[in-house]
């Protein structure tokens, strides 16, 4: 009998359009092997929707909030259905980038410093003090993003100059995280259960790999694979990839994001939910280890269970 397998895509995060474009990648390949598909919005109807179509597996192609933060896999969880990627714990703790940070911490895993701020513009928010605190714990230049966004969306690289500008930009989150650039190379690992799938270095045309140079294709970021480093640092930075989707407790696929700066490599996040795309690193990896688009999918809706 064939598989029934509902991909819950959309959602109402930021990165909306960058999870539909996964879920139709994902579609068309399954479509192709015969299996039963749907793609379902997780909206009000979706509890109906799962006890309807009475899917096999659900492949969770949202990313953001809502998707990617452990809420829809407690509804998955309680629904007793068997879902792809991390559960809802480690979901939780890597959407929160301070939570997932103090984990890297407790775990010896290099992460650049950070302090919290609350949005407080009154009378009493003096820029001079917010920038004399930067200075002292920090130094210039720092990252601006809130702390449960994901994709790049709302992240700032400030200068004394521009701080204040992008602090605005940011005042419908209560509380952001400020944390110290670090500069170097942009090196980004994939895990596939508790595999290391492999690395990839970006060397994007924009000032940083933001949202824009992720999925615009004009963007022209350049992807080289293999990443050109000594086997002892490639083998490190697959090893700490690994205990970081360990230390948090992922499973499935997870792709982390690296600065690899004066031989040192900074982890800045680890993404539950990695794209699958045609621009996306996941798939990009694996083509480069022999293993085809087809055969990632299908090795994700094999790996998916209830309990996660």
């Amino acid at each position: 009998m064939r598989k029934k397998i509902l991909i819950l895509a959309g959602g109402f995060s930021r990165e909306k359009e960058i999870s539909l474009q996964t879920a139709y990648a994902v579609n068309l390949e399954l479509k192709k092997k015969k299996y039963l598909t749907k793609i379902c919005e997780p909206d009000g109807n979706l509890i109906n929707n799962l006890r309807n179509f009475k899917p096999n597996v659900v492949f969770n192609a949202l990313h953001g909030r809502y998707g990617e933060d452990g809420y829809i896999q407690a509804i998955l969880e309680s629904e007793k259905i068997k879902y792809t990627h991390s559960g809802v714990k480690a979901s939780s703790i890597a959407m929160d980038k301070e939570i997932s940070k103090k984990i890297f911490i407790k775990n010896k895993i290099l992460t650049p410093k950070y302090f919290k701020f609350k949005f407080k513009f009154n009378k009493e928010f003096k820029k001079k003090d917010l920038i004399n605190k930067i200075k002292k714990k920090l130094g210039f230049p720092v990252v601006i993003k809130p702390f449960n966004e994901g994709s790049s969306v709302e992240v700032y690289i400030c200068s004394k100059l521009n701080l204040l500008s992008n602090l605005y930009k940011l005042t419908s989150y209560k509380e952001i995280m400020i944390e110290k650039y670090i500069p170097g190379r942009e090196i980004q690992v994939a895990i596939l259960g508790n595999k290391k799938l492999g690395a990839i270095e970006l060397k994007p045309k924009r000032k940083f790999y933001d949202y824009e140079a992720k999925y615009n294709p004009k963007a022209n970021t350049e992807h080289i694979i293999p990443v050109k480093i000594k086997k002892k640092y490639l083998d490190k930075v697959l090893t700490v990839a690994l205990k970081a989707h360990q230390a948090v407790g992922c499973r499935g696929a997870t792709r982390s994001d690296f600065r690899f700066y004066r031989n040192k490599f900074y982890l800045l996040e680890i993404n539950t939910q990695p794209g699958m795309t045609s621009l996306s690193l996941v798939p990009e990896i694996a083509r480069y280890k022999k293993i085809s688009f087809i055969e990632l999918i299908e090795w994700m809706i094999n790996d998916a269970s209830i309990n996660r």
